[in-house]
Parts: C-alpha cells; structure tokens; sequence
C-alpha cells in the first residue's frame, strides 16, 4: 500500500545566513566522496545538519536528503522515504523496487537488489544523506542498510548524521577504507571559528580574552556557544557574565534536558547523575557508585560513548572519561536537586564511596578531595598525610588550600597538625606571610595534648618550615640551626620532611660557600626524594644542583637540569621552583651572548617571581636585567634598575643582592668614565674583582694583582670554578697592561682553553676593547683559533664598553722592519746576511736587533727566537 510522503522530509536545510565558513571540513567531506560511507556522528548541537548544507552548497555532485523522525522505523515507510529522496535526484528510479518495499509483505532484500542493480545501471553519481539517524532502533533497518552497504554500488553515496554511532558494520568498513568518520572532536569550533561567530555572526564584539573563555567553557560545543551568544545579548557586564557561564544557565539546562537528559531511560539517568561527582570515572570506579546497576560501569560508559552522551575519552585505552564541562555542571546540578527530593542516598556518601575506591587504588589526591567534599575531616587530614608522602609535597597545594582556608579556627586547634600543615603549604607557594602566626598557633595547641610521638614528630615539623622561613632571607646559621633541631625531633620514617631539611642544609652550606657539603646534601636529597615521590623536594634541590653546576662551569649541564626542572615542576605550581630554573636559564643564555633567550628566560623569571613574598627573587631577576641592558649600552635604563633593586634589597634586608647589584654600578661608572664613583662603591662593599676593575682603570696593574692575590688562593682551596675563570680574565689583563705579555697570553690560553668547552662568550665581552685586544693579539692553532674568531665576531664596536684603557699589544711596539729581521733571525742568517738580503747598512741592522731584544726583554739572538714563538710573533 503506497504510503503517503510528506515532501518536507525531501529538504535540504536552508544554509544559515551568516554561518561560520569551515573549509576545512568541507575539504574533508570533498575528499572523502569515495567512500561508501560518510559517518558524521556528534552529540547535539554540533553543527551537523548546518555543514551538510553549507557543503551541499561548494558540490557539483547531485544530494538527495531525508530527514528522518521515530515514525520512520517501520522498514516500509523507512525504505519508501528512502527510494522517495533518491527520486528527487533520479527520478526514473525505484519504481520496481518502491512496489516490493511498500506490499503487503514487503521484501526488502529482492527490494534492494533491485534498487542496487538500477544504480548502477544509471550510472548517475549521487549522494544520500540520512539525517537524525539515532532516532532509527529497528534492527531490520539496520540488517538492510548493511546489506546494501556492502553492495552498494559506486555511483551512491550514503551520508549518516547522527547523535550516536548506528547499529551497522562500522569497524569492517573502516578497515577496508570504505567509512570516513567526522566526530564531535572534529565539529568543535576552533578558537577562531568562536571569535567568527560570536563578532561577526552574532555580532558581540567581544574581546579576545571573552572569546577565549566561552570557548573554553564550551568546549567548542556550538549550540553552547549560540546559547551562550543569545544570553550575553541582554548582559550589561559581558565579561562577567562570560566568568560565571555555566552548565546551570537556564538557557543550556534547558536545551540539554530538553534534548539530552530526558531522552535517557531512568537507568542512565541515574548513572548520569551519581558519576557527575567524579571529574574523571572508570568502570570500576562507576560501579562502586552505582550498585544497582544491571549493567557493569564499563558497559555504562562505553554506551554512553557511542551514543555520544557529551563525554570525554581520556585516553586510548578507553578506560578513564570525563563529563563535557557544561553538560557536567548541569548534571551535578540535578544531582543536588535530585538529592533534596529522594533521601536514598547523601552527597556526602557518593563522595566517600569515591574516595574509598581512590584511595584504595592510591590515587590519594583524588581520594583526599572526594573526602574535603564530603566533609569528612579526619579522612582528608589522614589522607593529606599520603602513604609514604605528605600530599602537599606530591604537588597537591591548591586543592589542600582551597580545603583548610574553608576550615574554621577551632577545627584547626583541635587538630594542630593542621596548622602545620596550613604553614607549609602556604610556604610552598611563596606565601611568607601568617606563616609565623601559624607555627605559633600549633605549638600553643600542642600544649594542650600530651606529648605522643605524633607531636613530637610535629614539633620536627615546625622546626623544619622555620628553617624554609630562614631560607627565603638567605640567613645560613639559621637554617643550619632550625634544620638540626628539625633532625633531631622528625620522626626517622618521616622521610618526606627529613629529605626536605637536607636540602636546606644543602642551600645553607651553598651559601657559605662549601660547595662539597652542599653538593653531597643536594645529591642526598633528591635520591631519598625520589624513592620517596617527594617532588617537590626533588625539584628544589635540582634547582641547588643547577646552580652548583654553573658555579663549576658547567653550563651545558646546568642548563639541562634547569629544563628538567622547569618540565617536572609544571604541574606543581611551585613558582619559587620556576623562578630559579628560568633565572639559571637566563644567566647561562647571557654568558652564551643570546641575549634575546636570556631576556625571554628573565621575563618568566620574573613573573614567578613577583609571585613570591620576601625573598630576594625579584632583585635577583633585576640583576640580570641589568646586565642585559648593560650588554646593549643601555646604562641610563640598567643604572635606574640597580637603584629600584638596591632600595628593594635594603628595604627587605637581602644580604646576597647588595654586592651584586654594586658589582654592576662599577661597571656602569667605569663605562661612564667616572673612576671615582666606581672606586667609592667597590670599596664601599669591599668587591675585590670590582676593586680590581677600579686599579685597571687607574692603570695600576700592579695593584691589581696584589688584590686578586688572595681572593685566588681562596678560590684555588675551595674549586670555586667560576670564580677562578674570572680572575684568570683579570690577571691577564693586568699583565698585559705591566707589559708582561708572556705571562698574560699563557694565562689568557688557559682561560680559553677552560672556556671554550661550555662555550663562554660574555666573560670576554664584559671586559670591553681591552680584551678585544689581547685577544686579537694571541696565536693558537685550529680549533682554539676558531673560538677566538668566534668570539672577537661578537664584539660591537659601537656598543663596546671602555672599562679600562687599552693596553698597546706587542706586535705594535716591534715595527715592520722588527718584525721582517726578527724572522730572518729565525731563519738563521747572519747580521751580514740580513744586511745584504735587506739592503741595509750593518750598524742599521745591529741597531735593529738592540731594540728587538730590549722589546723582548731578552739579550741574545736565540732567546729572542724563542721568546718570539713564545708570543706567537714567529710560526713554531
């Protein structure tokens, strides 16, 4: 019986006026014309339906459309509409094959057969698109559709838009190359689609920071930002609005009730709803929720995932999942609403069976902020402990921050643990301030309990975050003395705090400058913090290594470990931690001259910085700015920031930061010419190397080496490497400038030769033209030759700083005509020889060789051979 066609069903969708041109996809679906199948399967409200027209719109390629509806899962009407649309393109097919479908006892197969064998026949290339196709659940649909799928012939394209994957042979499709898929991840707006539509479409004008929110927020998820563009019209404050958009707006709880929540049996319902408590689920994790359940969690969830229930793979494993944000909001939301009507069970109680099933999987973090969420103190407090490491120190800082600060006070003086804990947490993210009031307030209700080994270990505790304040102001005898009493009264199994006081100990022997001691502690106490999982602890005292590894030279080392640190701490929010990997960094990248890389690491360095409270991090980070702004003549803008950090260093009493920052008014002042100046400041904070910069300008090389005497000795006894790099540049200097060139060139070659492996560039900058010269002037072979080419290329003359005058190389007191006898010397002729090989008169030739070997400081010919190869005036 002929079944009456409502032709409406036959439309194609108009294209949106002012719609979001995506190219991409179009290209995608262009390309894909091949294929049997074109499967666009994507929750609601993903633009689906909009780009099938928008690309029916770019195609020569004849589309018949159908949209389908619940009525359509009578086979006969299904197939009827089915032959009705391809009739829209082909009109003299189907007539055979529309009788059988629509007889009395239709035959669907011998139908089909027909309809398969008139395709090709035809010829005609077409495309089919079968629109809303997850209303469709008779199996004997399903069965005919895969059987004409695998006969269909090549003129026909099927294209299925749905909410959730069809009942049909997807995987052998895909395997044989005949099914192309565009899901929800595909059909998500891209930022800048999202900024296209809601300025250009919907036309907000809204700033890029809004756009970048509500796409956030959305997820991409279109219909979720057409809601959110449709409320945001009526906002007075747009940007407020946007920063409390959620999954409770009426707007998007009514749409995803409409269209999602209530189209679910109360089974999935239900599971929907008890999982929202869960930022990310399993099947296991499901079904200690859920007990009711006939189907298992995992089942649950792979159904939800196929009938693109807006959640979330996690990984590739499809085990672990997540709710879109939106669609979550809402969900946790009716969960509340559902929770008031039926008392069957608590919130409190889903948060617990959660935080049961975490922490007997050892996901302590997340079983500690399902039990904050239940409230249940003593569950949270034991859980912040960890099993074998406080949470705080497995870079848990914000969610136990966000926990205590909703605590009351006389919850946290029943239990003085938690104080500690609060202080400690606090400390870790920089946050010096009510630290001490903290540490007080636990010790004065420790006083009210007996003292048990808990307390005892808690007292440890204190002394330890005492010694991390003592820290923050580089104050070394107080560290080392909070430290030994942290020792002393820390519970032996304690390892997370006992590992934490040894690297304290290795930061204050540091400070002292016993390098070995702090090495060893260092090495101490990242081996114990990673047995332990202590990373925090880890990266802290990889950033001590860093540092000691710079100070020996090795930069290439150190900028390694500094990157480490950077990728290890990414998830710790530990800006104390970020600071000093970034500052390392821009130390090494400025001693490298890549001074661009150096202000990027500096600039970092400072963000985390200003994040930290009373510490020298911020001058610290001004420093080496300043030497940036030094290294490109900039010394009106690096002396203002030297006098902004020096104010800083003395306002917060740093005891580190003063002679460095001098250090660099010294340069400044002697780049300036105003020796005086410099002399004041480097006697002022007693800086021998900048003393000796002073006596250099003052051209008392003599006096240079009498004050670098004992700062090198000092150095030499202690391996300080850096430093002894350093004064080897001065000396030579001040050789060169006694005229001792001998001397200052073999210091210069091994200041070279120590150099050169970690490529060191600035070290021979910072001196200015009078280095410049002394290099220009030395002879080494290949490839020494090659990084003094290489570092002479840096030099900018016209940002050369003058520190020192500059000292007459050797090669310009001997003259040409020296230079031309002293080889022939060399070469053994005879004063007779030379005068004839010369032209020259004998007692013009013998007062020649009477300069040379004044000049060379020698007084016979052969020596003043050697002393020539010596200075690399003659080839060896």
């Amino acid at each position: 019986m002929p079944i009456p066609i409502l032709a409406t069903k036959l439309h194609l969708p108009q294209l949106r006026p002012n719609g979001v041109a995506r190219p991409h996809l179009i290209q995608r679906l262009a390309a894909a014309q091949h294929t049997s199948l074109n499967l666009i399967s994507a929750p609601a409200g993903f633009g689906k339906s909009s780009l099938l027209s928008a690309w029916h719109a770019t195609t020569q390629r004849p589309i018949a459309w159908l949209a389908l509806d619940e009525r359509d899962n009578d086979p006969s009407r299904f197939f009827s509409y089915f032959v009705h649309a391809l009739q829209s393109v082909i009109p003299e097919l189907g007539t055979t094959s529309l009788g059988l479908i629509q007889a009395q006892s239709p035959a669907l197969e011998q139908a089909l057969t027909i309809l398969i064998n008139e395709l090709s026949v035809v010829g005609k290339s077409v495309s089919l698109v079968l629109d809303d196709y997850h209303v469709i659940e008779n199996h004997a649909i399903d069965q005919a559709l895969s059987f004409l799928l695998e006969h269909l012939p090549a003129s026909l394209r099927l294209i299925i838009a749905t909410r959730e994957d069809p009942n049909l042979p997807l995987a052998r499709l895909r395997a044989r190359g005949q099914l192309h898929e565009l899901r929800s991840i595909d059909l998500r707006f891209s930022l800048d689609e999202a900024q296209l539509f809601l300025n250009q479409a919907m036309g907000l004008a809204l700033s890029p920071a809004d756009v970048a929110a509500l796409e956030t927020r959305t997820e991409g998820w279109i219909a979720g930002l057409q809601l959110a563009a449709l409320s945001i019209q009526q906002q007075a404050d747009r940007s407020r609005f946007i920063a409390s958009f959620s999954g409770s707006h009426h707007f998007v709880m009514d749409y995803l009730l409409e269209e999602v929540l209530q189209q679910q049996t109360p089974a999935i319902q239900q599971f929907l709803l008890q999982t929202s408590i869960l930022n990310r689920m399993c099947g296991p994790l499901c079904d200690a929720l859920i007990s009711k359940s006939t189907n298992s969690g995992q089942q649950m969830l792979e159904q939800l995932e196929q009938a693109n229930m807006f959640i979330v793979p996690l990984d590739h494993e499809r085990r672990w999942y997540r709710y879109h944000h939106l669609f979550g909001e809402l969900l946790r939301q009716r969960l509340q609403r559902s929770l008031t009507q039926q008392a069957a069970i608590s919130l409190e109680q889903l948060h617990i069976q959660a935080s049961t099933w975490f922490e007997a999987n050892e996901l302590e973090l997340e079983a500690f902020e399902h039990a904050a969420a239940a409230n249940d103190i003593e569950r949270a407090e034991r859980l912040i402990e960890g099993k074998r490491v406080p949470l705080q120190f497995q870079g848990a800082l914000l969610p136990i921050m966000a926990w205590l600060q909703a605590l009351p006070t006389n919850v946290l003086n029943q239990r003085p643990s938690l104080w500690v804990t609060a202080a400690a947490v606090w400390l870790a993210t920089g946050q010096v301030n009510g630290i001490e009031q903290r540490l007080q307030a636990a010790e004065q209700a420790i006083e009210h309990h007996p003292l048990t080994p808990k307390l005892h270990d808690l007292i440890g505790r204190i002394a330890a975050i005492r010694g991390t304040l003592a820290l923050s102001q580089n104050d070394a005898s107080q560290i080392i003395a909070q430290s030994k009493r942290a020792l002393e009264y820390l519970a032996l199994d304690n390892l997370s705090f006992r590992t934490s006081t040894v690297w304290k100990l290795g930061y204050a022997y540091q400070l002292q400058g016993q390098r070995s001691a702090a090495r060893q502690a260092y090495e101490q106490a990242i081996s114990i913090g990673q047995r332990s999982g202590n990373l925090v602890t880890v990266v802290l005292a990889s950033i001590g290594l860093g540092n000691l590894q710079e100070s020996d030279n090795q930069l290439k080392l150190a900028a390694t470990t500094y990157q480490q640190v950077l990728e290890a701490s990414r998830q710790l929010a530990l800006p104390a931690a970020n600071c000093g990997a970034e500052l390392g960094l821009a130390r090494i990248y400025y001693q490298w001259n890549q001074l661009d890389q150096a202000e990027q690491h500096y600039q970092r360095a400072l963000q985390a910085a200003q994040l930290l409270q009373h510490t020298d991090r911020e001058v610290a980070c001004y420093v080496i700015k300043a030497r940036l702004l030094i290294a490109q003549n900039q010394l009106d803008q690096a002396s203002l920031l030297l006098e902004q950090a020096s104010a800083a260093a003395q306002q917060y009493r740093h005891t580190t930061q003063p002679a460095k920052i001098a250090a660099e008014q010294v340069r400044i002042a002697l780049m300036r010419g105003q020796v005086q100046q410099a002399s004041q400041i480097a006697q002022a904070h007693q800086i021998p190397i900048s003393q000796a910069q002073v006596f250099l300008a003052q051209q008392q090389p003599s006096a240079v080496l009498a004050v670098l005497q004992p700062v090198l000795a000092l150095a030499q006894t202690n391996g300080w490497h850096d430093q002894l790099l350093w004064l080897t540049s001065m000396q030579s200097l001040a050789l060169a400038a006694l005229g001792e060139y001998g001397q200052a060139q073999q210091l210069l070659k091994k200041l070279l030769l120590g150099a050169e492996i970690e490529g060191f560039v600035r070290i021979f900058l910072d001196h200015g033209a009078a280095m410049q010269r002394l290099l220009s002037q030395i002879k080494l072979p290949s490839p020494q030759s090659n990084y003094v080419k290489q570092i002479l290329t840096n030099y900018v003359n016209d940002q050369l700083p003058q520190l020192y005058p500059v000292t007459p190389g050797l090669t310009e007191t001997l003259s040409q005509r020296e230079l031309e006898i002293l080889s022939l010397i060399a070469q053994g002729h005879s004063n007779q020889a030379i005068c004839q090989q010369l032209h020259l008169a004998l007692d013009t030739v013998k007062g020649h060789n009477r300069r040379i070997f004044e000049k060379l400081q020698v007084q016979r010919r052969t020596e003043a051979v050697a002393r020539a190869r010596e200075l690399g005036l003659l080839s060896q």
